[in-house]
């Protein structure tokens, strides 16, 4: 039996602040927490699409899967480098352990 009591996290800091309407909704230097996605969250997702970085994809799961919420909005006015940095850890979460052994650690 798989223990679900524990919940996979990931966070990773904006490097440059998201403007929605000329409003700074957050600032460079916030710290984003992702979740792991359950099968739920993929809904209307193939996994195809997201384990590439499907931009859609990574649109819709956001606000699902962050906190604080990145919504679609945001996600649009995300600059590529930090979009980048949420694409890679929604990617690693969708890796089998036996991808990631094949991979070095630093």
């Amino acid at each position: 039996m798989t223990d679900t009591s524990t919940v996979a996290l990931a966070s990773f800091t904006l490097d440059y602040d998201i403007k929605v309407a000329d409003t700074v909704v957050h600032q460079a230097g916030t710290t984003v927490t992702v979740r792991k996605p359950g099968a739920g969250e993929l809904r209307g997702l193939t996994l195809v699409a997201l384990g590439q970085g499907d931009y859609a994809s990574l649109e819709t799961i956001a606000p699902r899967i962050t906190s604080p919420i990145l919504h679609k909005q945001h996600v649009a006015a995300m600059d590529p480098a930090d979009l980048m940095q949420f694409g890679s850890e929604v990617i690693d979460f969708l890796l089998p352990k036996a991808a990631k052994a094949d991979f070095p650690t630093a």
